[in-house]
């Protein structure tokens, strides 16, 4: 996959980790979280931009603040629309 592809497939699963979250509170904090039902090596890609976090031996991943961020500007980006 070349890298304009494999970044455009990282926005796409970004977009996908965000819509499909639900709301989860841990230490009186509220997170989203999501399935990582997603290409590993693209999940650890985002893991390292500091847009999701979660273990290895987890079955879902939380969104952080950066990632919600992100995620809110290529919705934008993608023109889709979600409240």
């Amino acid at each position: 996959m070349n890298n304009d592809l494999r970044e455009k497939v990282k926005e796409l699963t970004l977009i996908l980790l965000y819509l499909t979250s639900w709301e989860e509170e841990i230490l009186d904090m509220k997170y989203p979280r999501s399935w990582k039902g997603y290409d590993f090596g693209i999940l650890d890609e985002l893991a390292d931009d500091d847009l999701i976090s979660g273990g290895p031996r987890s079955k879902s991943v939380a969104i952080t603040d950066t990632g919600i961020n992100k995620a809110k500007e290529l919705l934008k980006k993608y023109k889709i629309e979600f409240d």
